[in-house]
């Protein structure tokens, strides 16, 4: 699928896909959006020093980049575990402008993620450890017992990729999570916010980053 690289707002890099009209992120800012969400209404709502986060797309590897950043700096440990059907290749994601953006200093860290094995538990950091798994959400099946403190859900909008937004697979995501675990999405529909409640998480319309109303958090109760 032809890619396209775009500046977006902030001065950081999205990918376009032309065949589905599609951005990885947002034209506002894809650092800002990504800090906004997952890290402010994500990472840092988590209490405990020790996490195990799921990634729905893995996709830039800017989430997983900002997750690290931020774990080192309040020295948390992560073991992360991030699912992606169609990874970029080395040359795509070289062209990525993130490591010299924001935390610079961790800069070799990005590579290295992209580079990591795929279906292997690997050791980034002795605070965080990375799993990148070449899959399909729609057939992965995760352990039987609930595993996930953090889950960043992340895939393509529902308009565009439907089948990873219907209440089956929204169920089978949140029994991986914990008592306790918060899921956080950029999609703010209502059909996903009731899916999400069905399946057992107390929903909150939260403020969404620049260019966007709403995004959706939830804590798992049941």
């Amino acid at each position: 699928m032809k890619k396209e690289f775009i500046i977006t707002e902030d001065g950081s890099h999205t990918i376009y896909l032309p065949e589905m009209d599609e951005h990885y992120h947002s034209v506002h800012g894809a650092i800002q959006e990504s800090v906004h969400i997952y890290i402010g209404q994500g990472l840092l709502q988590i209490s405990k020093n020790e996490i195990s986060v799921l990634e729905i797309g893995f996709g830039t590897g800017l989430n997983s980049y900002l997750t690290y950043c931020f774990a080192k700096e309040r020295n948390i440990s992560v073991n992360y575990l991030s699912l992606e059907k169609y990874p970029l290749t080395e040359t795509e994601y070289l062209q990525l402008n993130y490591p010299e953006s924001i935390f610079p200093e961790n800069s070799p860290v990005f590579v290295q993620m992209h580079r990591a094995e795929w279906d292997l538990n690997q050791e980034i950091s002795s605070i965080f450890w990375l799993k990148k798994v070449k899959a399909d959400l729609l057939t992965y099946q995760f352990n039987p017992e609930p595993q996930f403190d953090l889950v960043y859900y992340d895939a393509f909008a529902p308009g565009k990729q439907p089948e990873m937004w219907t209440d089956e697979v929204l169920h089978k995501v949140a029994k991986s999570v914990k008592d306790g675990g918060i899921l956080v999405t950029y999609c703010a529909k209502g059909i996903v916010r009731r899916a999400f409640s069905a399946a057992g998480f107390f929903m909150e319309r939260m403020p969404g980053p620049t260019g966007k109303k709403e995004i959706l958090r939830g804590r798992k109760t049941i």
